[in-house]
């Protein structure tokens, strides 16, 4: 063959292969052909670092393949994504496959498009080295701070927990999010809004400007306003102008999709990936605002011819960051008069939300018109005031569509009377900082430079998976308010319940995400510091614009690092426990402690040394933390297991609450009974819940030859266990069609289940 061209994705090829001739045939090494192994010694640290990569088992057959291809080629071309990581996968491939530097052509372009593709066949270039050592640097201290800092969290704290370089110092933004929630003391203010009666049999609803400190104060405002007439003081009209949004970058696309699509950042990419590959849309890794003059021109036109001349406005936006490994250009469509792609729903949404960004960037402002009417009261000095907004030219609104309908204030003069039908002064709770969305964590970590926004989307979802912190709902505490509500002149007192603190859908810390952050704050701060972990990002720039050699940077790192990890081994456990005293068990005497233990939060009665009077266990009750769990609570907890009853055939049923929430157990069998409290699930709840179990059990079995070896109905479908080794089940045979004797042969063909633990980094003496 005359040209191949290596990409790294297999829908980015096809794509490809659309707009290349004949003359070049385009192949996939789907994603990296090699990476530093998971195991220790993966970097040199006594080598200057020098990583040792390895062809990964499952690309060895893709690395053969593109071998063969290589040979039979007269030029190769590289043609990865033009950021770091794409860089890095340029560079593995010519290592790997010994491609000649002299005949091998680096290629990068913005978009898949003909136009791109030929400019970039056009203008060849070499590997960009700088970019590659950027990359390197990166992977090695996150590999270094992980096979180094992880094991000293599984000694000192727990089992299976990991620390990362960025992912740890988002949980401690989380961790302390929560905590200045918990130490926010809400302060009281009372809103005062009016509604008067028109001629016109409508309504009028104002509001005083100010809100009043205190219960009396608003309580003397309704006082005067009871004996009060009402008259229209003045009505002030003033212009105003809403500009659209800069296009989108990486980050502001993930926040975007999340508050109008409801999109996780993961998802969101997972979405703009695909919608790249298939030629929909420019490069989604970016922290630019710029928009090629092509773009721009093709822009022009479609505005123009589609809503008129006076709906245009050229802009320019400046870029925030100049990160060297960020491509150079925003988020757009790469074809403006196609307003609908995708391969499903999704895609589509997505899709049109950027094309809609994109364009709107250079469409004229939106023309408003601000009325304020000023509502003054005969006996009191307390003005009210009723406000509307009305768009004169939508502009930009056009495109990108509006929040609201206009607000119209009635046909009222300056000197009018109004007719009060009723006031209310309700008392409101001030709210502390908001808890973090995974949208509004990117936006903060972004504005903080702590890590790149590329990495925001795997990083909020690691920290979830590892149970750091879990996205959810928090139930607020039920407050009492005090409502003033002046009718027909008089004034009446309510004191209505509401619940204060209540969240839907927000990132909160886990216990371990708790202790985790803690630990690592205390024993290892300068890793934890955000202004330390914006300076490793500067230098990894540093090192993407041949500023500074990747040597260089990770021996300034890992000297003092490595030396707070050998100073670890003088921690203790208990350092790490969290213990907390909740008071004295009042039948038996011992102290109640809610502590970390080696699989989590727990809850301990009694002290530890004590060999005639050893201490007792409970879980922490559902909902419940080490912070904020009472002793009333802990009482509770170490009342269970509870005895519930007996099934039907005279089996005991216990209720419990175990790591992963309720349950009753009968026999050996375990039953979720969530979202049911072990305290009080009745006898009659039990057993159908274990009804259900039983029923569930015998659909999952498909036979069972009562030594131990049975079919199985599993999530992935069928298969065959004796309890240590699983088998799968050929598509050729039925599963309940197996003998006894087939179920043996297949189990012993089987591969024996994989197991064994992390290796743990050495210390260097």
């Amino acid at each position: 063959m005359k040209n191949l061209v290596i990409v790294e994705s297999p829908a980015k090829a096809k794509t490809i292969e659309k707009y290349l001739g004949s003359d070049f045939v385009v192949k996939s090494s789907i994603g990296h052909i090699r990476g530093l192994p998971s195991k220790n010694g993966s970097i040199d640290v006594d080598n200057n670092f020098e990583p040792k990569f390895e062809v990964s088992a499952d690309k060895k057959k893709v690395v053969a393949e593109l071998r063969k291809d290589v040979k039979s080629a007269d030029t190769v071309w590289l043609a990865s994504d033009e950021d770091r990581e794409g860089e890095a996968i340029a560079w593995h491939l010519a290592e790997t496959l010994k491609l000649d530097p002299k005949t091998t052509r680096r290629i990068v372009f913005n978009e898949i498009t003909k136009k791109a593709l030929d400019n970039a066949v056009a203008n060849p270039g070499n590997i960009n080295q700088e970019l590659v050592e950027a990359q390197q640097a990166r992977q090695a201290l996150d590999y270094l701070v992980g096979f180094e800092l992880s094991p000293v969290l599984w000694r000192k704290v727990g089992p299976k927990l990991s620390a990362g370089r960025v992912q740890s110092v988002a949980v401690r933004l989380i961790v302390e999010r929560e905590r200045e929630l918990e130490n926010f003391t809400a302060e009281s203010t009372f809103k005062l809004e009016a509604i008067f009666a028109l001629k016109d049999g409508s309504e009028l609803v104002s509001e005083a400007p100010v809100k009043f400190k205190s219960a009396a104060e608003a309580e003397k405002v309704l006082s005067e306003y009871a004996k009060s007439e009402f008259s229209v003081a003045d009505i002030s009209k003033k212009p105003g102008t809403r500009n659209p949004s800069a296009p989108f970058t990486t980050s502001t696309l993930q926040q975007e999709a999340s508050s109008k699509l409801g999109f996780s950042p993961r998802n969101t990419m997972s979405l703009a990936q695909r919608l790249y590959e298939a030629g929909h849309i420019t490069y989604m890794r970016t922290d630019s605002l710029n928009i090629s003059g092509d773009a721009l021109s093709a822009m022009t036109t479609y505005i123009k011819s589609e809503y008129g001349e006076n709906y245009h406005q050229v802009r320019t936006f400046k870029t925030k960051s100049s990160g060297a490994q960020e491509a150079h250009e925003a988020i757009r469509p790469t074809n403006v008069t196609k307003s609908i792609a995708g391969a499903d729903e999704q895609q589509k949404k997505l899709y049109n939300l950027i094309w809609r960004r994109a364009l709107a960037s250079q469409m004229a402002p939106a023309q408003l018109e601000k009325t304020t009417m000023t509502i003054s009261a005969s006996e009191s000095s307390q003005n009210l005031e009723a406000k509307g907004e009305i768009v004169v030219f939508d502009g930009f609104l056009k495109v990108y569509g509006r929040s609201g309908e206009d607000k119209l204030l009635p046909d009222i003069n300056t000197g009018d009377n109004l007719d009060l039908l009723k006031a209310t002064a309700t008392e409101n709770l001030s709210r502390g900082p908001a808890r973090y969305t995974e949208a509004s964590l990117v936006k903060k970590l972004e504005e903080m430079g702590i890590g790149r926004p590329s990495t925001y989307a795997s990083t909020i979802a690691t920290v979830q998976t590892r149970g750091y912190v879990e996205r959810g709902d928090v139930e607020g505490i039920e407050r009492k308010v005090t409502v003033f509500t002046l009718e027909n002149g008089n004034i009446d007192k309510t004191e209505p319940t509401v619940e204060y603190g209540k969240d839907s859908n927000k990132l909160v810390p886990t216990d371990t995400g708790n202790v985790v952050t803690d630990f690592l704050v205390k024993h290892f701060s300068e890793v934890m510091e955000y202004d330390f972990t914006k300076e490793v990002e500067d230098q990894l720039d540093e090192i993407a614009d041949g500023n500074k050699k990747r040597v260089e940077v990770l021996k300034n790192f890992y000297g003092p690092f490595h030396k707070l990890v050998e100073n670890s081994a003088d921690i203790s456990r208990a350092d790490a426990s969290q213990s907390r005293s909740l008071g004295n068990d009042p039948k038996s005497g011992k102290p109640i402690i809610a502590r970390y233990g080696r699989y989590g939060a727990m809850l301990q009665r009694g002290e530890a040394g004590d060999d005639d009077n050893k201490p007792d266990f409970a879980p922490m009750p559902t909902g419940a933390k080490i912070d904020t769990v009472t002793l009333e609570q802990a009482l509770e907890a170490f009342q269970l297991p509870r005895v519930v009853g007996e099934t039907e055939d005279g089996k005991e049923i216990k209720a419990n609450i175990g790591r992963f929430g309720p349950y009753i157990v009968v026999d050996k069998l375990f039953v979720s009974i969530k979202p049911l409290d072990p305290h009080t699930i009745t006898l009659e709840e039990s057993r159908k819940y274990y009804a259900e179990k039983l029923k569930a059990e015998a659909e999952k079995n498909i036979a069972d030859f009562g030594d131990g070896i049975k079919v199985l109905k599993g999530r992935f479908g069928p298969y065959i266990t004796d309890g240590t080794k699983n088998a799968k089940i050929p598509k050729d045979i039925e599963p309940k069609s197996i003998t006894h004797e087939q179920a043996k042969e297949l189990l012993a063909k089987a591969p024996a289940k994989k197991g064994g633990r992390r290796r743990v980094i050495k210390k260097k003496s």
